[in-house]
């Protein structure tokens, strides 16, 4: 008896659907006069965080997670507007509704970009595209900004192709040009590689996909790694992750590897108030505070440790996770070896209260 083959399964259809300066897009929608303006959602200061910027400030250099008195002396124009997370929030719960009524298949990465999956839902408007722009469009007229969109198979493609246009974009890589999208980018602009791997990459004569296509697996894993395998997979414009529904944060943070192992504290305290800042300003954008501090060291022999401690109220404060993270590094300096890695990480978070500490960023 002939065995029936099993039909393969469709390739999937995944949007990356992307608000543009989203906190700075609303303040400009609700008060006219800042139309057209360089603005910054953040409060001026010695302690102040540009939480976001609009594309008229970005122009002069100004954007998020910068302290404020950077972004000023960049652009002496700028406008300073005290962020309102109630109403970024409600606005992104409209957006939300409106992701709705094309999918059940939703990923929110923060208020203001998701992923969705509409594969199932193509009969019913006719392609993916067409979806995209059915949103685009509704974003536009019910909620009054402007949002760009990525199309294609794979997330990793689809958030590529969000970037591709922005702002006020759509783009499609389907799967024909998806391969060739990837080898014709900077590794720069791959999503997932940060300025320090693309560093690494680029000493290693690998500054495009192509390149990154050419290396071969072993010699990737050696330089790099298990994330080795997943720059393998990307080279050829490989993501088998899915739509994830619902996904519980556990945990925010940031790391930044070293191209010079480094021994002494005057060196690595601008690196630690650096990924403080970052994970402030990832806190403000999930509208979410924690209660413990992690930061993470590795050695120049890769050996690796962690020091945590957990705080009576959550935060989510650059100033306050810098501290925590200066007291927590102090004691295992000056080490032995040399500290290749360092990393910082807020957990225990929780969205309860979260509006009052995340002022906190900015102020």
């Amino acid at each position: 008896m002939a065995q029936r083959s099993e039909s393969p399964e469709p390739l999937r259809r995944i949007l990356h659907i992307d608000m543009d300066a989203f906190f700075a897009s609303v303040e400009q929608r609700d008060d006219p006069a800042l139309r057209g303006k360089p603005i910054a959602v953040g409060r001026a200061g010695t302690r102040g965080v540009v939480a976001a910027a609009s594309y008229e400030a970005r122009r002069f250099g100004v954007h998020s997670a910068m302290p404020s008195q950077v972004a000023a002396r960049k652009c002496p124009e700028l406008i300073f507007v005290p962020p309102r997370f109630e109403v970024y929030k409600a606005v992104s719960a409209a957006i939300g509704a409106i992701f709705a009524r094309y999918t059940p298949l939703i990923q929110p990465l923060s208020l203001d970009e998701a992923y969705l999956d509409v594969t199932a839902e193509i009969g019913r408007h006719g392609s993916a595209r067409a979806i995209a722009e059915a949103i685009r469009a509704a974003i536009r007229a019910e909620i009054g900004l402007a949002a760009s969109a990525g199309v294609s198979y794979n997330k990793f493609l689809a958030k590529l192709a969000s970037d591709h246009r922005k702002p006020d974009g759509l783009f499609v890589i389907p799967p024909r040009l998806g391969p060739d999208f990837v080898a014709a980018l900077p590794i720069g602009k791959f999503h997932g590689i940060g300025p320090v791997t693309a560093a690494r990459m680029n000493a290693l004569g690998i500054t495009t996909g192509a390149d990154l296509r050419r290396a071969e697996l072993g010699f990737l894993m050696a330089h790099f790694g298990k994330a080795g395998a997943l720059y393998h997979r990307l080279a050829r414009a490989e993501d088998d992750r899915p739509v994830e529904v619902a996904r519980v944060r556990k945990s925010i943070g940031a790391e930044t590897t070293f191209a010079l192992d480094l021994h002494d504290w005057d060196a690595l305290a601008v690196p630690l108030a650096a990924l403080a800042g970052k994970v402030a300003h990832a806190a403000t954008r999930h509208r979410l505070a924690g209660r413990t501090v992690t930061v993470k060291v590795k050695y120049a022999d890769f050996q690796q440790i962690t020091r945590a401690r957990s705080l009576t109220a959550a935060i989510a404060d650059a100033a306050t996770i810098t501290a925590t993270g200066q007291e927590l590094l102090r004691p295992l300096l000056p080490p032995r070896r040399g500290i290749r890695l360092l990393g910082v990480t807020l957990s225990h978070l929780a969205e309860e209260g979260a509006g009052r500490q995340l002022a906190l960023a900015l102020g």
